[in-house]
């Protein structure tokens, strides 16, 4: 009897086999049949990803992120998260048994959701593992406010939030900047609250240096015994790049200043920002929690995308007293593919796959993917992104098509690299394999998989 795994691997490896006569006869790029199958045949660590609970837990889930885009102004998305994308099909069908294709009307969303649930219901708190083994992914990243029924170790890490921690003012001002962040800063502000309570604190210290030693150095080591393996900024959402080197005395000057202030000025309260993201980052190195933060073209028409380009950070990176903290660059930084790519000769800097693997074809991706394995191949880690997009996309078909994207794309850049002659057949599979795990392996000090053979 075939297991998941396996029904998966030989669905995509048909697959992959017909788009390589398919791009054969148009003059694009294949994939050597081999290296589809060595591919195929890892399981991967899925460096950054939103999991929703098992069931019963799953229908009331809100902690799969600290500031949901469910609830934003209409805007327009890309065409690979839309729900006409034919590859919904094949997720459905894989997941659920549900052989309608997209899009769905009405009545076909009411018997998807009748499928899931279905489905949700045989597998009860074994879901979100059903899920990870319909995707071959071994280990995700579970970017959450906190964990549950169903998402735990060894299958599911935690990677909690702290951007809240960089706004412990009267955030008011913020908040009327957009009508994003009008929902957004409330959002922060309450998490913020929540971090108090687990700590004993009834209110915020009234020094900045309390502030450090009560609140935010205690919520990350208490962060990491219970679990958590980095830690994640989704500050592009809340303003943009560029953290300034400020002294700790005049940020607590500004601290004690501000602190009870409405709408305090917003350079001084940036400057307080500044201060903060820094003394964070350099905790999570000490602590060997690396960084993980939001870049690429984000959710919502109001997002900065200007205020998003990751060579804002490179100040950060090259700050020598932030050495010992890695910095993981989520989503691959779209559309500012190529300057991240050169960020990736610090030390300390990383990148993932995430929601590219989704918005972007792998054709297209694989252009871009190629560059970085060229230049820094132990840098790039597999991710997907997967998140309750839509009605239509759920967290689960986005695990599903991600996974499939990022292999395509990986065959593609790796095929091509054969070809012409920049690497062997063995290296390929070496590179394949340290994209899809042994890198996170190595970032998070996690247990190297068991080798097969063909990987030895």
């Amino acid at each position: 009897m075939l297991t998941p795994r396996h029904t998966l691997i030989a669905a995509t490896l048909l697959l992959l086999t017909a788009a390589t006569h398919t791009h054969a006869q148009s003059g694009n790029l294949s994939i050597d049949p081999s290296l589809a199958a060595q591919i195929e045949a890892i399981p991967a660590i899925d460096n950054h990803a939103h999991p929703m609970l098992s069931p019963p837990a799953y229908a009331t889930d809100r902690n799969f992120d600290a500031l949901p885009v469910d609830s934003m102004e209409p805007y327009t998305d890309p065409a690979g998260m839309r729900p006409t994308l034919p590859a919904l099909h094949d997720a459905w069908q894989s997941l659920y048994h549900f052989n309608q294709l997209p899009p769905l009307d009405a009545s076909g969303l009411k018997q998807l959701d009748a499928a899931r649930e279905a489905v949700r219901s045989q597998q009860d708190e074994s879901y979100s593992t059903y899920v990870l083994d319909h995707a071959n992914i071994e280990t995700m990243l579970a970017n959450r406010v906190a964990m549950g029924t169903g998402v735990q170790p060894p299958r599911f890490r935690w990677v909690p939030y702290v951007d809240t921690l960089l706004f412990p003012l009267d955030n008011s001002g913020l908040a009327s900047a957009t009508p994003d962040r009008k929902q957004f800063f409330p959002l922060e502000d309450a998490l913020r609250k929540q971090y108090l309570r687990q700590l004993g604190l009834a209110s915020l210290p009234t020094t900045l240096d309390a502030y450090l030693k009560q609140l935010v150095t205690p919520l990350l080591q208490q962060q990491k015994a219970n679990g958590a393996v980095a830690e994640k900024f989704e500050i592009a959402y809340l303003r943009s790049f560029g953290f300034d080197d400020v002294p700790q005395p005049e940020a607590a000057r500004i601290y004690a200043s501000l602190l009870h202030q409405p709408n305090p000025n917003p350079a001084q309260y940036k400057r307080l920002q500044d201060f903060l993201f820094r003394y964070i980052a350099a905790e999570c190195g000490r602590l060997s929690l690396p960084v993980h933060l939001h870049t690429i073209s984000g959710g919502g028409g109001y997002f900065s995308i200007a205020g998003d380009n990751p060579l804002l950070l490179e100040p950060l990176f090259n700050d020598p007293r932030l050495r010992h903290t890695n910095f993981v660059l989520l989503h691959g930084g779209w559309p500012f593919v190529h300057e991240i790519g050169a960020l990736l000769q610090k030390p300390n800097v990383f990148l993932d796959l995430s929601q590219q693997s989704l918005m972007i074809p792998p054709r297209t991706m694989s252009a871009w993917l190629r560059e970085w394995l060229e230049l820094y191949p132990e840098k790039v880690l597999y991710a997907t992104d997967a998140y309750p997009y839509s009605s239509s996309m759920g967290w689960e078909e986005a695990a599903y098509i991600a996974n499939r994207n990022i292999r395509q794309s990986l065959g593609i850049a790796l095929t091509g690299m054969i070809r012409d002659n920049e690497i062997t057949p063995a290296r390929a599979a070496e590179l394949a394999r340290m994209v899809l795990r042994g890198n996170a392996e190595t970032l998070y000090n996690f247990p190297a998989a068991q080798k097969s053979p063909a990987q030895k």
